[in-house]
Order: structure tokens, then sequence, then C-alpha cells
């Protein structure tokens, strides 16, 4: 079969997983603390089945995904007045206790439960650098931006904000929190916490549309092209094929 057949239908493919992405972005565009998911390819002569593969199942590949990995960059920061909202400046991530383990979000509209643990909007704790829960007494509330939490001039905790070293690390788990891959261990990170202020995400709205659009339209090229090599194929089938002796 023509190898053109299978380049246009992985470029198709690799579009149609690419126009996923995309819309998830645009979805999340309102999304406080959402980091946008960017899609990469696969290389086809550096990839891990180049060595091993022969060269035309490689090149029929080249348009497959890689994946998608984390964009860490910064979000908008938009004052709120609430000093239990917290927006992280630079890098780094709030950790939270939820059913499923330890993860982490950019999102910082937090409210203290009845027991004066500090909370998700969920009712998942907000822990320190040693996974514990931070409480917080009754009381005037002050974060520092090292995440030092001080309730009426006293130090009653301080919130841990873990750092990864790149946006592989870590998998989308709903529109704002994040689990750690393969076991990656977060590290101190040096971002700056911003107390009556959350983070935007980091997709805008007018970006999102434009990149939908952009793939939805070139998913739409690669279906065509899928078409015209089906059809030639078909005519083969049907009129070269039938001569053959």
């Amino acid at each position: 079969m023509d190898s053109g057949y299978y380049a246009a239908f992985s470029g198709w493919l690799a579009r149609s997983q690419a126009l996923d992405v995309a819309a998830g972005n645009l979805a999340n565009a309102g999304t406080a603390g959402y980091r946008a998911e960017r899609d990469y390819f696969r290389s086809a002569i550096l990839g891990p089945d180049a060595l091993d593969s022969q060269l035309n199942t490689t090149v029929n590949a080249f348009g497959v995904l890689g994946g998608s990995r984390l964009d860490l960059g910064q979000g908008a920061l938009t004052p709120t007045g609430n000093p239990l909202d917290l927006a992280i400046e630079g890098d780094g991530f709030f950790a939270i206790q939820t059913k499923q383990g330890v993860r982490y979000t950019r999102d910082g509209q937090f409210e203290r439960a009845q027991d004066g643990t500090l909370t998700t909007q969920a009712g998942e704790p907000v822990l320190d650098g040693r996974d514990q829960p931070v409480r917080v007494p009754a009381g005037e509330i002050v974060v520092g931006v090292d995440g030092a939490v001080s309730v009426n001039g006293a130090l009653a905790g301080k919130i841990a904000v873990s750092g990864f070293a790149d946006g592989a690390q870590l998998t989308a788990e709903g529109g704002n929190r994040y689990a750690p891959v393969d076991g990656a261990q977060p590290a101190a990170a040096a971002g700056a916490i911003h107390q009556g202020a959350l983070e935007s995400s980091n997709q805008d709205v007018i970006g999102g549309s434009l990149q939908l659009v952009l793939m939805q339209r070139q998913a739409e090229m690669m279906e065509k092209a899928v078409s015209m090599f089906s059809n030639d194929l078909d005519k083969t089938a049907s009129e070269d094929l039938p001569r053959v002796q």
C-alpha cells in the first residue's frame, strides 16, 4: 500500500489529538490556576523506535504525537481582597491532601474549616513542608511571601510551595490539579505567595480560540488527504489489479 496513505493518516491522527488538547485548553481558560497543555511530536530520526525499526515504519509514524506537557508559564494575578485567597508568582504549586494522595495546584481559593484547617473549596487540607495540614486559628491572618502564616502576630504554620523541574513530571487530574508522574518528587520552589489575589489560567481565550481553529483546519486538511489516497487505492483495486495476469 502507498506509504503516503500511512503518512496522511498519521498526520490526521496527530492533528485530531492536538485538536483535543486545544479544546481542553480553551475550555479551561477561565479556570483559576490552570496550566495549559502543549503537544509535542515524536522524532522520526531520534525517537525511541528509530534504531530498531524498518525505515518505512519510522517514516510513516513521523506525525504521531509524542504526548503533551504542561506549560508552567505564569498566569495573570488578580487582586480579590480575600485574605484566604493566595496566588503564587513564579515557580511552584500548593500541595493538597486528596483521597487519591497528595496533589498539586495553583488554585489558591482557600478557606478555613471549623477545626481551623486551611482547605480548598472542596474541603481538602492544604499542606506544609512536612505534608501536614496547615492549621489556622481564628484571628487576623497574614500570609508572607514565603508561605509563613501568622494569626494575630503569632506564627501559626507555613504553607509549602512545591516545585517540579518541568511540565513532563506532572499530569493533569481535572481542571487545575496535578499528580506527579512515575514517582516524581517535588523540591522547594522559589515562588512568592501573594495574599488577597488569585492566579488566572495561563491560557488566554483569544490565543486558545486561534489555536483551536488552526488545529481544526489542519485536521480537515489531513482528512482530505486520507480521502484522496483512499480513492486512488480504490481505483487501483478496481481498475488496475483485474488487468494483472
